[in-house]
């Protein structure tokens, strides 16, 4: 099955990133490897309710499922015992993960509230993009009415870029309205 944007990045991205990088060998252009997606539920410790909610949420926006993510080890002053579920995630590759960037720069992000565009300068060096969202209501899976709590998400794109550079032209290939 191929993708919208699986399609585009081999048809149109690759040509373009070749023109203006000169990549010799085709397994230099940079590609998406993956996206991860998070959300952190500290109400977990609390009411366990949360946790499932939250896994229910992510699995909806992801389309795969949620794995819940626990302590490693105990903090006093989090309230926090080593095993406790903190957390969840997901990892998307292949077609989800091309459908998910599609869904997420054509439908989430022009969703979201007084929009300016995202950070340009998120990016971690090795040429890996991450994100945060305030409102997981932006993402057309979620039914307003049935959100308990909103809670934030963080979306990391790890790609196959060198530098923050291709990374950046990679993903501004893809729409991501990128600030300034």
């Amino acid at each position: 099955m191929t993708t919208r944007f699986k399609k585009r990045y081999e048809e149109t991205i690759v040509p373009e990133l070749v023109k203006k990088h000169g990549y010799a060998n085709k397994f230099a252009i940079p590609k998406l490897e993956k996206i991860v997606l998070n959300m952190g539920v500290g109400d977990a410790s609390q009411n366990r309710g949360f946790m499932d909610a939250a896994v229910n949420d992510l699995t909806a926006i992801a389309g795969q499922k949620a794995v819940v993510t626990r302590a490693r080890q105990s903090n006093a002053s989090f309230k926090l015992r080593e095993g406790m579920a903190i957390g969840t995630k997901v990892t998307l590759r292949g077609a989800r993960m091309y459908e998910f960037l599609d869904r997420l720069v054509t439908i989430a992000l022009p969703r979201v509230r007084d929009f300016r565009g995202i950070n340009g300068k998120s990016f971690d060096g090795r040429g890996n993009y991450a994100m945060g969202i305030k409102e997981h209501i932006i993402f057309p899976e979620i039914n307003y009415d049935k959100v308990d709590k909103m809670r934030g998400l963080d979306i990391v794109i790890c790609t196959t870029a060198k530098t923050d550079e291709e990374a950046k032209d990679l993903l501004r290939a893809f729409d991501m309205p990128f600030r300034n």
